[in-house]
């Protein structure tokens, strides 16, 4: 039985999330892999991933594990995986990892973007992969609120934690760029609370429209008072893009 680490691509739109459901009927990422595989005579196989993307949330940097046991090659495997996998799911990199590599508690960061489309009309080419926002918004004043996530900070106002008790992560990046009509909110961080990359690009919009100064924001993010931050943005825009080890 070999270990294998793999990085996926997906299009999250027709999916229920990353992790396997309850409900078998409902489309996972986690479930099309496993059965992917066992097309491919690999019966019973879990696939564990570096992080739990929701309902509509995209992914380019996806990393999984999984053991098997293949007779052929990496490339033979990764070949009959893309072959066998959905179109809107494909197996970016595969290689052989340690017998106790794990994706989730091995990871040393993790990155998001959230894609914003910034314009009177809406770009139907767009709906799926990015939040269409019509009114004008502010980066600069966006990206010197999102500073302020930079350090070790109790991000309890923005989300939840997956397990445990515990609200504290580091944010290593956190900045607001634009090239119009295109606005990207990247978060690089230690971990994610449950909703918290979506949390914080509502609130963050919330500034570049005015109705939210960046030292509110600072309070908000402060009060550790999940009540006190905006709404979480859709989930078309944001993408899991990177995992670091």
């Amino acid at each position: 039985m070999t270990r294998y680490r793999a990085t996926l691509a997906y299009d999250g739109t027709g999916y229920h999330g990353f992790q396997r459901q309850a409900a078998e009927h409902e489309p996972t990422v986690q479930g099309d892999v496993e059965r992917a595989l066992t097309r491919l005579g690999q019966p019973n196989i879990t696939v564990t991933g570096s992080g739990r993307t929701d309902a509509g949330v995209h992914a380019i940097g996806q990393v999984i594990a999984f053991n098997a046991e293949w007779r052929h090659g990496l490339d033979d495997l990764q070949r009959a995986l893309n072959a066998t996998l959905p179109a809107d799911i494909a197996m970016l990199e595969l290689q052989e990892a340690a017998a106790d590599f794990h994706p989730r508690y091995d990871a040393v960061s993790r990155e998001y973007i959230y894609t914003i489309y910034n314009a009177p009309v809406r770009h139907p080419l767009k709906r799926m992969h990015a939040l269409h926002v019509a009114e004008p918004l502010d980066v600069a004043t966006m990206n010197a609120a999102a500073a302020m996530l930079v350090g070790q900070h109790d991000f309890a106002a923005f989300g939840s934690p997956t397990a445990g008790e515990v609200t504290v992560r580091r944010m290593l990046r956190a900045q607001v760029s634009a090239e119009p009509p295109i606005i990207r909110v990247e978060l690089e961080a230690s971990g994610f609370l449950y909703r918290m990359v979506r949390s914080i690009v509502g609130t963050l919009l919330a500034v570049g429209r005015g109705s939210l100064t960046p030292d509110e924001f600072r309070a908000v993010l402060e009060s550790r008072d999940r009540s006190l931050a905006e709404a979480a943005s859709p989930p078309q825009g944001l993408c899991l893009t990177r995992v670091s080890y």
